[in-house]
């Protein structure tokens, strides 16, 4: 980027364009600067990687304007995973963070379901695409349990497995404020399925969930489309 890229960015910033793109992750150290007028920031398929991720949530731990963060494929991996949720435990305005495809792993799950336990603002998480199996979900199942800000979760394209699915099963069945589940393409099966059904005949806040691509078969997904249909008119249709 140079010296001249990393001036257009501060002025871009500066005047409130609210989606940036950068090139290099040696450019977020910039935005730990200037990231303070920015509502929403968008730095999709830039390969920040971990050191950017850092400089970014150096940034978040004080910004009070930002509200919707898209890091979509940017090999944050586990560690840059890492210092964002330490951001998110201190931060009081973002509602909105995408992490697709980031390659995050174990590490980075326990440390974010840590920071959804403290965090009081974030509605919105998408972590499609990343390497989430069964251990990771009961992660993040117990943050849900404690959560209670969280609308919307996206875990599509990952791998919870039946066990994984019955960890959020069990985690729904005490959250009152997800409204959307996207669990689709997660080798969840009939068994991952039928878990999740028990669940919603005790929850009735979920409204939205997403099993497609999991064979979870038409009866079972007949099922959960009723207890879902439940919750979103206040009234079980047969």
């Amino acid at each position: 980027m140079g010296d001249l890229g990393a001036q257009h960015l501060a002025d871009a910033i500066r005047y409130n364009t609210v989606t940036v793109d950068l090139a290099i992750s040696v450019s977020c150290v910039y935005l730990h600067f200037f990231v303070k007028t920015l509502i929403s920031l968008n730095l999709l398929r830039n390969g920040i990687g971990a050191a950017g991720a850092h400089h970014l949530a150096n940034a978040l731990q004080h910004n009070k304007t930002l509200t919707t963060l898209n890091l979509l494929r940017n090999g944050i991996g586990d560690v840059g995973t890492q210092h964002l949720a330490f951001a998110l435990q201190h931060n009081k305005t973002l509602t909105t963070l995408h992490l697709s495809s980031n390659q995050i792993g174990s590490v980075g799950a326990q440390h974010l379901a840590d920071a959804l336990q403290h965090n009081t603002t974030l509605t919105e998480l998408d972590l499609a695409d990343n390497v989430i199996g069964a251990v990771e979900a009961l992660y993040l199942a117990g943050a849900l349990q404690h959560n209670t800000t969280l609308t919307t979760l996206n875990l599509s394209g990952n791998g919870i497995g039946a066990v994984g699915a019955q960890h959020l099963a069990d985690a729904l069945q005490h959250n009152r404020t997800l409204t959307a589940l996207n669990l689709w393409s997660n080798a969840i099966g009939l068994v991952g399925a039928q878990h999740l059904a028990g669940a919603l005949q005790h929850n009735t806040t979920l409204t939205a969930l997403n099993l497609s691509d999991n064979g979870v078969g038409a009866e079972i997904n007949d099922i959960i489309s009723k207890f879902l249909e439940r919750n979103r008119t206040g009234a079980y249709t047969e």
